[in-house]
Protein backbone atom coordinates (compact mmCIF):
# COMPACT_ATOMS: atom_id res chain seq x y z
CA UNK A 1 0.00 0.00 0.00
CA UNK A 2 3.31 2.46 0.99
CA UNK A 3 5.05 2.49 -2.43
CA UNK A 4 7.83 5.09 -2.08
CA UNK A 5 7.59 6.99 -5.03
CA UNK A 6 4.02 7.33 -4.57
CA UNK A 7 2.72 11.39 -4.33
CA UNK A 8 0.80 12.97 -1.83
CA UNK A 9 -2.93 13.31 -3.33
CA UNK A 10 -4.54 16.05 -2.09
CA UNK A 11 -3.48 17.22 0.89
CA UNK A 12 -0.54 19.09 -0.50
CA UNK A 13 -3.19 21.09 -3.11
CA UNK A 14 -4.81 23.36 -0.53
CA UNK A 15 -1.38 23.64 1.97
CA UNK A 16 0.51 24.30 -0.93
CA UNK A 17 -2.80 27.28 -1.90
CA UNK A 18 -3.32 28.31 1.40
CA UNK A 19 0.42 28.87 2.48
CA UNK A 20 1.50 30.43 -0.45
CA UNK A 21 -1.12 33.04 -0.46
CA UNK A 22 -0.79 33.50 3.23
CA UNK A 23 1.73 34.40 6.43
CA UNK A 24 2.26 33.05 9.23
CA UNK A 25 4.97 33.47 12.35
CA UNK A 26 8.40 32.00 12.61
CA UNK A 27 7.97 27.90 13.10
CA UNK A 28 10.00 25.49 14.85
CA UNK A 29 12.07 23.24 13.18
CA UNK A 30 9.96 20.10 11.84
CA UNK A 31 10.78 16.82 13.32
CA UNK A 32 11.39 14.60 10.13
CA UNK A 33 11.66 11.10 9.72
CA UNK A 34 14.88 10.16 10.68
CA UNK A 35 14.35 6.94 8.07
CA UNK A 36 14.87 9.63 5.61
CA UNK A 37 17.97 9.72 3.52
CA UNK A 38 20.43 12.09 4.72
CA UNK A 39 20.80 13.93 1.66
CA UNK A 40 16.79 14.93 1.61
CA UNK A 41 16.48 15.12 5.38
CA UNK A 42 18.66 18.02 5.08
CA UNK A 43 17.60 19.84 2.10
CA UNK A 44 14.30 20.25 3.35
CA UNK A 45 15.30 21.16 6.81
CA UNK A 46 17.41 24.26 4.91
CA UNK A 47 13.73 24.81 3.81
CA UNK A 48 11.68 24.79 7.15
CA UNK A 49 14.89 26.53 9.14
CA UNK A 50 14.01 29.30 6.88
CA UNK A 51 10.74 29.61 6.42
CA UNK A 52 8.70 32.63 7.62
CA UNK A 53 4.66 30.84 6.86
CA UNK A 54 4.04 27.60 9.24
CA UNK A 55 0.91 25.92 10.58
CA UNK A 56 0.19 22.87 12.45
CA UNK A 57 -3.25 22.18 12.49
CA UNK A 58 -4.79 18.89 14.08
CA UNK A 59 -7.87 18.27 11.65
CA UNK A 60 -11.14 16.92 13.27
CA UNK A 61 -11.75 13.17 12.42
CA UNK A 62 -14.18 12.03 10.43
CA UNK A 63 -15.04 8.03 8.98
CA UNK A 64 -13.57 6.43 5.83
CA UNK A 65 -12.71 3.46 4.39
CA UNK A 66 -8.87 3.22 4.75
CA UNK A 67 -8.24 1.69 1.43
CA UNK A 68 -10.24 4.58 0.13
CA UNK A 69 -8.70 7.44 1.89
CA UNK A 70 -4.94 6.06 1.24
CA UNK A 71 -5.99 5.29 -2.66
CA UNK A 72 -6.73 9.25 -2.98
CA UNK A 73 -4.04 10.22 -1.18
CA UNK A 74 -1.29 8.70 -3.43
CA UNK A 75 -3.01 8.97 -6.88
CA UNK A 76 -3.43 12.92 -6.60
CA UNK A 77 -4.27 13.27 -10.20
CA UNK A 78 -7.54 11.05 -9.81
CA UNK A 79 -8.06 12.75 -6.71
CA UNK A 80 -8.37 16.32 -8.20
CA UNK A 81 -10.70 14.80 -10.54
CA UNK A 82 -12.86 13.01 -7.73
CA UNK A 83 -13.57 16.70 -5.94
CA UNK A 84 -13.85 18.20 -9.45
CA UNK A 85 -16.90 15.91 -10.10
CA UNK A 86 -18.00 15.98 -6.57
CA UNK A 87 -17.72 19.85 -6.81
CA UNK A 88 -15.84 20.15 -3.68
CA UNK A 89 -12.87 22.28 -5.38
CA UNK A 90 -11.53 23.45 -8.61
CA UNK A 91 -7.75 22.89 -8.67
CA UNK A 92 -6.29 20.59 -11.28
CA UNK A 93 -3.14 18.01 -11.04
CA UNK A 94 -1.42 16.88 -14.16
CA UNK A 95 2.44 15.03 -14.85
CA UNK A 96 5.38 17.07 -16.37
CA UNK A 97 8.56 16.01 -16.55
CA UNK A 98 9.43 18.10 -13.17
CA UNK A 99 7.19 16.20 -11.47
CA UNK A 100 3.45 16.42 -10.94
CA UNK A 101 2.50 19.97 -11.31
CA UNK A 102 -1.24 21.32 -9.45
CA UNK A 103 -3.46 25.02 -10.72
CA UNK A 104 -5.85 25.44 -7.68
CA UNK A 105 -7.76 27.52 -10.13
CA UNK A 106 -7.57 30.46 -7.43
CA UNK A 107 -3.74 32.07 -8.22
CA UNK A 108 -1.57 29.35 -6.65
CA UNK A 109 0.74 27.08 -8.79
CA UNK A 110 3.50 24.89 -8.62
CA UNK A 111 5.51 21.64 -8.60
CA UNK A 112 5.28 18.99 -5.96
CA UNK A 113 7.29 15.79 -5.08
CA UNK A 114 6.99 13.06 -2.49
CA UNK A 115 9.57 12.64 -0.24
CA UNK A 116 8.86 10.36 2.86
CA UNK A 117 6.11 7.76 2.60
CA UNK A 118 5.34 5.13 5.89
CA UNK A 119 2.74 4.26 7.37
CA UNK A 120 0.61 7.34 8.94
CA UNK A 121 2.50 9.83 7.22
CA UNK A 122 3.65 11.52 3.97
CA UNK A 123 5.90 13.87 3.62
CA UNK A 124 5.95 16.55 1.04
CA UNK A 125 8.57 19.09 -0.86
CA UNK A 126 6.84 22.05 -2.90
CA UNK A 127 8.17 24.75 -4.88
CA UNK A 128 5.87 27.42 -6.52
CA UNK A 129 4.05 30.49 -6.51
CA UNK A 130 0.77 32.54 -5.63
CA UNK A 131 -0.13 35.53 -7.74
CA UNK A 132 -2.47 37.82 -5.97
CA UNK A 133 -4.49 40.05 -8.33
CA UNK A 134 -2.50 43.01 -8.08
CA UNK A 135 0.74 42.38 -6.33
CA UNK A 136 3.62 40.62 -7.91
CA UNK A 137 3.94 36.78 -7.56
CA UNK A 138 5.03 35.19 -4.29
CA UNK A 139 7.17 32.57 -5.01
CA UNK A 140 8.29 29.94 -2.32
CA UNK A 141 9.74 26.51 -0.97
CA UNK A 142 7.56 23.92 0.97
CA UNK A 143 7.87 21.37 3.38
CA UNK A 144 4.82 19.54 3.96
CA UNK A 145 4.04 17.19 6.90
CA UNK A 146 0.53 15.14 6.97
CA UNK A 147 0.28 12.26 9.91
CA UNK A 148 -2.84 10.20 10.23
CA UNK A 149 -4.22 6.86 11.88
CA UNK A 150 -7.11 4.92 12.25
CA UNK A 151 -9.75 4.33 14.61
CA UNK A 152 -12.63 1.45 14.55
CA UNK A 153 -15.56 2.75 14.11
CA UNK A 154 -19.28 1.60 13.62
CA UNK A 155 -20.19 -0.01 10.02
CA UNK A 156 -17.21 -1.36 9.51
CA UNK A 157 -15.66 2.21 8.74
CA UNK A 158 -12.43 3.86 10.53
CA UNK A 159 -12.29 7.29 12.24
CA UNK A 160 -9.22 9.59 10.76
CA UNK A 161 -7.36 11.32 12.95
CA UNK A 162 -4.57 13.77 11.38
CA UNK A 163 -2.62 16.73 11.80
CA UNK A 164 -1.01 18.79 9.21
CA UNK A 165 2.17 20.55 9.40
CA UNK A 166 3.52 23.01 6.87
CA UNK A 167 6.75 25.39 6.29
CA UNK A 168 7.34 27.83 3.78
CA UNK A 169 10.26 29.29 2.50
CA UNK A 170 9.56 32.69 0.70
CA UNK A 171 12.30 33.58 -1.95
CA UNK A 172 12.20 37.17 -1.16
CA UNK A 173 13.83 38.22 1.96
CA UNK A 174 11.52 41.90 1.84
CA UNK A 175 8.25 39.93 1.47
CA UNK A 176 9.50 37.41 4.20
CA UNK A 177 10.17 40.21 6.72
CA UNK A 178 6.79 41.63 6.15
CA UNK A 179 5.06 38.44 6.69
CA UNK A 180 5.93 39.08 10.43
CA UNK A 181 4.76 42.03 10.96
CA UNK A 182 1.04 40.54 10.27
CA UNK A 183 1.88 36.87 11.84
CA UNK A 184 -1.59 37.24 14.18
CA UNK A 185 -3.62 37.40 10.81
CA UNK A 186 -1.63 35.29 9.11
CA UNK A 187 -1.47 32.47 11.13
CA UNK A 188 -4.99 32.14 11.29
CA UNK A 189 -5.23 32.33 7.59
CA UNK A 190 -2.43 29.53 7.09
CA UNK A 191 -4.29 27.14 9.94
CA UNK A 192 -7.84 27.75 8.11
CA UNK A 193 -6.55 26.24 4.83
CA UNK A 194 -4.86 23.29 6.49
CA UNK A 195 -8.35 22.89 8.03
CA UNK A 196 -10.03 23.02 4.78
CA UNK A 197 -8.02 19.89 3.40
CA UNK A 198 -9.25 17.97 6.39
CA UNK A 199 -12.58 19.07 5.13
CA UNK A 200 -12.42 18.29 1.88
CA UNK A 201 -11.40 14.44 3.14
CA UNK A 202 -14.38 14.02 4.93
CA UNK A 203 -16.68 15.50 2.41
CA UNK A 204 -14.97 13.15 -0.30
CA UNK A 205 -15.30 10.12 1.87
CA UNK A 206 -19.12 10.57 3.07
CA UNK A 207 -20.11 11.04 -0.75
CA UNK A 208 -18.58 7.70 -1.33
CA UNK A 209 -19.44 5.81 1.44
CA UNK A 210 -23.09 7.31 0.89
CA UNK A 211 -23.25 6.50 -2.56
CA UNK A 212 -20.27 4.72 -4.54
CA UNK A 213 -22.22 3.54 -7.43
CA UNK A 214 -23.23 6.85 -8.19
CA UNK A 215 -19.78 8.39 -7.65
CA UNK A 216 -18.16 5.80 -9.91
CA UNK A 217 -20.37 6.83 -12.47
CA UNK A 218 -20.47 10.26 -12.40
CA UNK A 219 -16.74 9.66 -12.93
CA UNK A 220 -17.03 7.46 -15.70
CA UNK A 221 -19.09 9.52 -17.72
CA UNK A 222 -16.32 12.30 -17.63
CA UNK A 223 -13.92 11.64 -20.34
CA UNK A 224 -11.14 13.52 -19.07
CA UNK A 225 -10.96 10.77 -16.36
CA UNK A 226 -7.85 8.57 -16.38
CA UNK A 227 -9.49 5.24 -17.28
CA UNK A 228 -6.88 3.09 -15.02
CA UNK A 229 -7.28 4.42 -12.08
CA UNK A 230 -10.98 4.60 -12.57
CA UNK A 231 -11.06 0.84 -12.63
CA UNK A 232 -9.04 0.65 -9.82
CA UNK A 233 -11.32 3.05 -8.02
CA UNK A 234 -14.34 0.92 -9.25
CA UNK A 235 -12.78 -2.34 -7.81
CA UNK A 236 -12.00 -0.64 -4.16
CA UNK A 237 -15.57 0.44 -3.70
CA UNK A 238 -16.74 -2.78 -4.80
CA UNK A 239 -19.31 -1.56 -8.20
CA UNK A 240 -19.99 -3.68 -10.63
Amino acid sequence: MFRRHAPPGIALVLILSGLLSAVGAAPSPPLLPEQMPPEERARLMRVAEAASVSTHVDGEPFTSRPDVFEYLLDHPEFASHVTQTLKLARYRIWPTPAGLYLDDGWGATGHFTFVYAAPGMRVMYVWGQYKPRILPSIRGQAVVMLEYGFQPAAEGRDLVTSTITGFVKLDSRILAFATKLASGIAQDKADTEARKMVKVFARVSQAVQENPAGVYEQLRQRPETPRRELEEFRQLLKVR
